[in-house]
């Protein structure tokens, strides 16, 4: 889905509303440069640990995709993560101790397999509603309003701090 002819462009996409448009060409840009920020990394760069508290680059890019996840489920399903879903996503979204014990040992294949799958699911998802859609609002955080559109922006926000996370971990890598 991101056309490369216009990765620098927040323009219309076809088979999108403008402004879900706008939104989907800045995630394409945000997903895009982690990408290539990771494009060279061997598992053990991956599970790299600069101490006992920090985050691996895997689980971070795990968390990219379980955010969207959530931020899909919450938004278009209107409920929580169930049993089984947070299973799966639960170490991801928490990260800390638990992602450190559970995320581990796989190739970048993995992680960037698990992010356009979560990714094509969100352009479908985003196929089926207009503009006004994003403008629905919710309680957020349980202490705020928010709506759709800030909601959706949070989940590329949430990849770009990461992102810098990223970057730091590589610059102290010393495998």
């Amino acid at each position: 889905m991101i056309d490369m002819k216009q990765i620098f462009l927040i323009t219309d996409i076809p088979g999108y509303s403008p402004q879900i448009s706008r939104l989907l060409s800045m995630m394409n840009y945000a997903r895009f440069t982690t990408i290539e920020e990771v494009k060279d990394l061997t598992v053990q760069e991956l599970d790299f640990l600069m101490d006992s508290k920090s985050n691996s680059i895997g689980a971070l890019l795990l968390h990219f995709a379980a955010v969207e996840y959530a931020y899909q489920v919450g938004t278009f399903e209107k409920r929580g993560l169930n049993e089984e879903e947070t299973a799966i996503w639960g170490p991801a979204l928490s990260l800390g101790e638990e992602g450190r014990n559970k995320i581990k040992g796989n190739e970048l294949s993995y992680y960037t397999d698990q992010l356009q799958t979560v990714r094509q699911r969100t352009y479908e998802l985003f196929k089926t509603v207009t503009d006004e859609w994003l403008y629905t609002e919710e309680e957020f955080w349980a202490q705020q309003q928010a709506n759709y559109y800030f909601m959706w922006f949070h989940v590329f926000e949430d990849e770009i701090n990461h992102r810098g996370q990223i970057r730091m971990i590589r610059k102290r890598m010393d495998i």
